[in-house]
C-alpha cells in the first residue's frame, strides 16, 4: 500500500469513526440513566436522514435550514417514543422495556417501508459537502473533513452541558440513583425525556452526515449502523460518553483499515465489529473505559 492510499483510508476511518461515535453516544446516555438499551436508536438515525431528505427535496429548504428542521423533528420524535413506549413501563421489569424497544425498532422500520417506500433514494448533497479536495495527490471528499469537526463540536457541547449545567447535573444524579434524585426535587421524567431528545439530536446529525457520505437512503439503513454503534458503546464502556467515542473510533478504524490492508476480507467487513464485541466481553466485560456498575433492582 502506498502512502496516498494509506491517507485515503485513514481519512475514511476518521470520518466513519466519528459517525459511529455520534450515534454510540445516544446509546450510552440512555443506558447510563435508565439501564436501557434503546434498540430503536438506529431507526431514529434513519428518520433524521429521511427528514433532511424531504426538507431539501420536497419543501426545497436551504440545506442549513433543512438540516436544523430535520434535527428538531427527530428530537421531538425521540421524546415522543420515550413518552409512548418507555415511560408507561418505567416500573416494569427490565425485560419488558427491552421487548418494547425491540418492538419500536421493528415498528419504525415497517412504517418506513410503508411511508418512504422500499426503493432507495439518493440523498441530495450540498455543494459545500460534495467538493473533492486534492491534498498532496490525495483526493478527499470535503464531507470527510466536516464529519470529524461536527462530531468534535457536538461532543464538546454535550460535555459542557453534562458537566456545567443544572440539567447535566440532574442527568448525572439520575445515572447514580433515581430515588435519591427524586428526593432532591429533580423532575425525573423531564430529565429522561431531555436525555432521549439529546440522543436523538446526535442520531439525526449522524444520519444526515451518513446520508452525505453514503448517499443512499432506505428504511433499513439504520439497522447495521445501529448494531455497530451499540457494539461501540459496549467496547468503550457503556454508560461512559468518552468511552462511546473511543469505541466508535475503534470500530471505524478496525473496519476500514482491515479491509485496506487485507482486501480479501472486504466481504466480512460487518463481522469485525461482532468479533471485537466477543473479545471485549471475554477480556474486559466493562469495556475500555467502563466502570463496574451495581445492578439496579
Amino acid at each position: 500500500m502506498n502512502i496516498e492510499s494509506f491517507f485515503q483510508h485513514f481519512s475514511n476511518a476518521v470520518s466513519l469513526g466519528s459517525l459511529y461515535a455520534l450515534i454510540a453516544i445516544g446509546y450510552t446516555m440512555v443506558y447510563g440513566i435508565l439501564r436501557l438499551i434503546n434498540f430503536a436508536h438506529g431507526d431514529i438515525f434513519m428518520l433524521g436522514a429521511y427528514f433532511a431528505f424531504y426538507c431539501l427535496t420536497l419543501f426545497m429548504m436551504p440545506w442549513w435550514v433543512g438540516f436544523i428542521v430535520a434535527i428538531g423533528l427527530t428530537a421531538c420524535f425521540g421524546i415522543l417514543i420515550e413518552r409512548v413506549a418507555y415511560k408507561p413501563l418505567r416500573n416494569s421489569p427490565k425485560v419488558s422495556v427491552l421487548i418494547s424497544a425491540i418492538g419500536v425498532s421493528f415498528l419504525l422500520e415497517s412504517l418506513g417501508v410503508v411511508i418512504f417506500g422500499g426503493i432507495q433514494k439518493a440523498f441530495p448533497i450540498p455543494d459545500i459537502f460534495g467538493k473533492v479536495v486534492v491534498i498532496a495527490g490525495i483526493s478527499i471528499v470535503s464531507v470527510n473533513f466536516f464529519i470529524p469537526i461536527i462530531a468534535i463540536i457536538c461532543l464538546i457541547a454535550l460535555m459542557y452541558l453534562v458537566n456545567y449545567t443544572k440539567t447535566g447535573m440532574a442527568m448525572r444524579a439520575l445515572s447514580k440513583d433515581h430515588e435519591a434524585a427524586r428526593l432532591m426535587a429533580i423532575d425525573v421524567d423531564r430529565v429522561i425525556s431531555y436525555t432521549f431528545g439529546l440522543g436523538s439530536i446526535l442520531a439525526a446529525v449522524g444520519g444526515i452526515m451518513w446520508g452525505m457520505k453514503y448517499p443512499q437512503l432506505y428504511p433499513l439503513m439504520g439497522l447495521m449502523p445501529g448494531l455497530k454503534c451499540f457494539i461501540a458503546a459496549v467496547v468503550g464502556g457503556i454508560g461512559n460518553i468518552a468511552g462511546a467515542v473511543v469505541g466508535g473510533f475503534v470500530i471505524g478504524f478496525i473496519e476500514i483499515m482491515t479491509v485496506a490492508f487485507v482486501p480479501e476480507l472486504s466481504g466480512y467487513r460487518d463481522a469485525f465489529a461482532f468479533i471485537l464485541l466477543i473479545i471485549i466481553l471475554l477480556v474486559k466485560p466493562n469495556g475500555i473505559m467502563g466502570e463496574k456498575l451495581a445492578e439496579k433492582v
